[in-house]
């Protein structure tokens, strides 16, 4: 029986200092850190896996559409995003690369291929690949360590925003103390009433990886509101993924 006890006793400590390691520090505290070495922090915490198989759910309402989504996302890092977006049937495929977006919808016999029109059309602000990339990932859709930065301590959270804003937008990165990924993002054109905000709600720690749990996205013109809601259910890195994408005849063609 004591040897019963005694293994008891181990299991629950060992498997409690296993937890504790891969647990995210809550009670992080935001220290006194320069704006540089903020801004280094965060770019050293950007994803290092090579791919990223994962489902996702999603919501999508801009005020005349609302539509809940499962959506397959694959991606090969700095190469490729895909994704196929279903409800019962398929309803819409894409693919992303540096150069290209390729989107098709089965269901609305519609299809696009060409630059990044279509996702500035979506989100409102001009987007390239590795500015979506970062965002499915937790990262600043810019390079912070490119310019100089300030910084301030906001609720136990980093601000971070350059010192020279863009003549076009103002943007804002508020950084996490525990992992130094992104809380949110905001990019503000207040002269054009233009702004789109990016929050993670929460991250988990995936073998070993801290990767977001849920993304919102909420994108404003002076005409309307264009909220997406992702919730990430499965993720798995370093797969061998599949992207066929074969883009059909006779579509209708969209224009931005």
């Amino acid at each position: 029986m004591k040897f019963f006890k005694y293994l008891v006793l181990f299991t629950i400590v060992f498997t409690s200092c296993k937890s504790n390691k891969n647990m995210i520090d809550a009670t992080a505290v935001a220290k006194n850190f320069s704006a540089k070495k903020v801004a280094r922090k965060h770019m050293a915490a950007n994803f290092d896996k090579q791919t990223i198989d994962a489902k996702l759910k999603v919501n999508f309402d801009n005020g005349k559409t609302n539509q809940n989504l499962t959506v397959s996302m694959k991606m090969k890092k700095d190469e490729v995003i895909w994704l196929r977006g279903t409800k019962f049937i398929t309803v819409f495929k894409a693919e992303i690369t540096p150069t290209k977006v390729r989107y098709y919808s089965s269901v609305f016999k519609h299809s696009f291929e060409g630059d990044f029109s279509m996702l500035k059309e979506l989100l409102g602000v001009e987007i390239n690949f590795e500015q979506l990339q970062n965002l499915f990932l937790g990262q600043a859709l810019q390079d912070v360590t490119a310019e100089k930065q300030d910084v301030n301590v906001l609720n136990n959270r980093y601000v971070l925003n350059p010192e020279q804003q863009a003549l076009l937008y103002n943007i804002f990165y508020t950084i996490n103390p525990a992992h130094f990924k992104l809380d949110n993002q905001s990019i503000v054109n207040d002269e054009k009433g233009l702004r789109l905000d990016i929050k993670y709600p929460n991250y988990n720690l995936i073998n070993s990886v801290v990767f977001p749990t849920a993304i919102e996205i909420k994108a404003k013109d002076k005409k309307r509101i264009t909220a997406i809601n992702l919730e990430y259910k499965t993720v798995e890195f370093d797969t061998d993924v599949n992207m066929s994408f074969n883009m059909p005849a006779g579509y209708k063609q969209l224009t931005f």
